[in-house]
């Protein structure tokens, strides 16, 4: 106990209990939080829920704490001699008081704030009311309606000065021994802080953002508890705000483009309650497929990827199929929501706390089980929180697999991103052979993603062609994956009800021209496939599809009948010259629509291609088609408009 005590008056000692004070009162602001939007949270909570959020706060509240005392840590934990006087320490007092207390204060703040916006304020709050003059009579104004919160906040700043502990200096009276503890500590703290501030110390996964608190909670608006201002703050510095451009008038923007699916009804809409199996394939780019490169290399390429050729033959397909994005993180929006990325991933911006609906959301009142598959880390990329967001039902991911007995745990892993797909995919039919049927199962694979390492019993039958692109292997490992996914869940009594979407999330490294270019750094294949043949087998000539109209195509099949938001369109009754794609090319938007493909920054078109003819993109004939050019801006102007009208309104979902 002695040597316990005195440890605890070192200089490490004392921060880390500085630190649990700072934990202390973040915990407090967030019950003021709660307390003062009691409504709102109070209905739906539980023990249960409760006990989630609180995880996941201690998980945002370390990240947002190590960022505010990073100075304070590094400078106490400093082993310099000299330091080590009264005054130095008085101004680390200060330091401390004053970050913490900033914080407790923007919290404080939220905790009023959040019942005009719905969320935690981000970055964008130091330039929303950049323009407003009345900010200091709102201030006085609410200051004195929340004066409790103010009393508060002045009480927290006491506990922080009162309670902060300050080292002894005569507890290591040798030198030798302070510099040695000291610098153990600093080395210690280094690593301790990027794991807290990333949220994880799991290898290959991103740092936690925004949109990880739809993981610990049920609703968007609960995410507001798990949040504090200050990581919400400085977690969106540098990420571009969505701003809502003044193309035209709202009137004008209705007119001309409205996310808004009105679904039909008709003689292709399947009566009967089909299960839905969507297929995410990692990097599957159009370009590995020959089925669907018919005039490549004048008609002798053969692809890598002979399983999905024959599928392409058995499935509905596209003529032009574009992914919305080009990472990962943006193919679940696209294609279950129906919401593409624009200026920056959904994920990592404030709107993906946005209330957003998505296909589980849409089927669970019809007697739908759902369920979201990925063999990676369970919070990598943001899957689960935002699979979690739209109403998925459970997620099986790396955490689940390993808990199988029947297979290999993470003898399967990759060393990188996740499980193998070939064993990732069986273990998915052993969990979908116990859903009750109608279900809603959608599998992100992961194999075909660099440093493209396949399984060491299949390097010889899956080797790279000489001069062939090192995902090739990876490709042809993947497509015999789902061929043993297919052979056996052909087998299953659920197998012929069922249809199945097959898509990429995004392309990969290109080896052809056509390619290469801004239309084929976005093809992808879009496939719909039946078993029973109840979706007849076709290419759609001159059709434009994108992944945004997955869900308003599924939505018809099933014969959904409620109108919904989707920035997508139903390609099984819009006429083919009104199908539309749409992607965002560092900083350039891009709109393909009938012959046409417009390059937009924002501000004027830069470039204007007949992409089916020119393949190559060589011919820029911006200026030289007026009409088309005119009609094509507006209609993408209103795209835009619509969708950062949308987010900054949070107006994803029909109330």
């Amino acid at each position: 106990m002695k040597l316990f005590s005195k440890i605890l008056r070192t200089n490490a000692g004392v921060a880390l209990l500085n630190m649990l004070l700072a934990y202390v009162v973040f915990m407090i602001t967030r019950v003021a939080f709660f307390l003062e939007n009691y409504a709102t949270f109070a209905p739906d909570m539980s023990w249960a829920l409760a006990k989630t959020m609180l995880r996941g706060a201690l998980v945002f509240d370390t990240s947002a704490l190590l960022y505010l005392n990073s100075v304070y840590l590094v400078l106490m934990l400093l082993p310099w001699g000299r330091k080590e006087v009264p005054g130095f320490h008085r101004a680390l007092k200060w330091l401390f008081v004053t970050v913490n207390g900033l914080g407790a204060a923007m919290n404080l703040a939220d905790s009023v704030y959040v019942a005009y916006t719905g969320r935690r304020s981000t970055v964008t709050v130091f330039s929303e009311f950049v323009n407003e003059n009345n900010l200091g009579s709102i201030f006085l104004t609410e200051v004195a309606n929340h004066w409790y919160l103010v009393l508060l906040f002045v009480v927290l700043v006491g506990l922080m000065w009162v309670c902060y502990r300050k080292p002894e200096k005569s507890v290591w009276m040798k030198r030798w021994r302070y510099y040695a503890v000291q610098s153990a500590s600093l080395l210690i703290l280094v690593p301790l802080m990027i794991v807290g501030i990333r949220g994880s110390a799991t290898a290959g996964t991103r740092p936690i953002t925004i949109s990880n608190a739809n993981e610990y909670v049920n609703r968007p608006i609960e995410g507001t508890v798990v949040l504090n201002t200050p990581f919400s703050i400085i977690r969106s510095i540098g990420k571009k705000a969505f701003v809502t451009p003044d193309y035209m008038s709202m009137e004008e923007m209705a007119r001309v483009y409205e996310p808004i699916v009105t679904p039909v009804t008709d003689s292709l809409t399947i009566a009967q309650k089909k299960n839905v199996v969507v297929l995410i394939v990692e990097s599957m780019g159009k370009e590995y497929i020959g089925a669907l490169n018919p005039t490549l290399e004048g008609g002798r390429y053969k692809g890598y990827t002979t399983f999905l050729d024959s599928l392409v033959k058995e499935s509905l397909t596209f003529e032009y199929t574009f992914a919305n994005g080009r990472i990962s993180m943006d193919a679940m929006p696209s294609i279950l929501s129906g919401i593409p990325m624009m200026v920056e991933p959904f994920f990592l911006t404030p709107a993906s706390l946005n209330d957003v609906g998505g296909l589980p959301k849409m089927l669970k009142p019809r007697g739908y089980f759902s369920a979201f598959f990925h063999g990676g880390h369970n919070i990598s990329m943001g899957f689960s929180a935002f699979a979690h967001t739209i109403g998925y039902e459970r997620y099986f991911g790396l955490d689940e697999y390993c808990d199988s007995p029947k297979y290999g745990g993470m003898d399967d892993f990759d060393g990188k991103w996740a499980i193998w797909d070939e064993p990732f995919l069986q273990y998915t039919l052993d969990e979908m052979a116990t859903f009750k049927q109608p279900f809603l199962a959608s599998v992100f694979t992961a194999t075909s993603h660099h440093p493209y390492k396949i399984p060491e019993q299949y390097a010889s039958t899956f080797n790279c062609a000489p001069g062939g692109e090192p995902i090739y292997k990876c490709i042809r490992y993947t497509d015999m994956a789902l061929r043993r996914f297919f052979d056996r869940a052909s087998h299953e009594p659920w197998f012929r009800n069922t249809i199945f979407v097959i898509v990429a999330d995004h392309t990969n490294t290109t080896q052809h021209a056509e390619y290469k270019t801004e239309q084929g750094l976005y093809s992808v294949p879009i496939l719909f496939y039946t078993p029973d043949g109840s979706i007849r087998p076709r290419m759609m000539k001159n059709v434009i599809a994108q992944q945004t109209d997955i869900t308003p195509t599924l939505m018809h099949i099933l014969g959904y009948d409620k109108p919904y938001v989707a920035f997508g369109c139903d390609l099984l009754s819009t006429p083919a010259e009104d199908t539309w794609a749409f992607n965002y090319n560092n900083g350039v938007y891009q709109y393909f629509k009938g012959d046409w493909m417009l390059q937009f920054d924002g501000q004027k078109t830069i470039a204007l291609y007949r992409f089916k003819t020119d393949v190559l993109l060589k011919q820029n004939l911006a200026g030289k088609h007026p009409k088309e050019q005119a009609t094509l801006e507006k209609q993408l102007k209103a795209l835009i408009q619509q969708y950062m009208h949308r987010m900054n309104t949070n107006q994803l979902i029909l109330r």
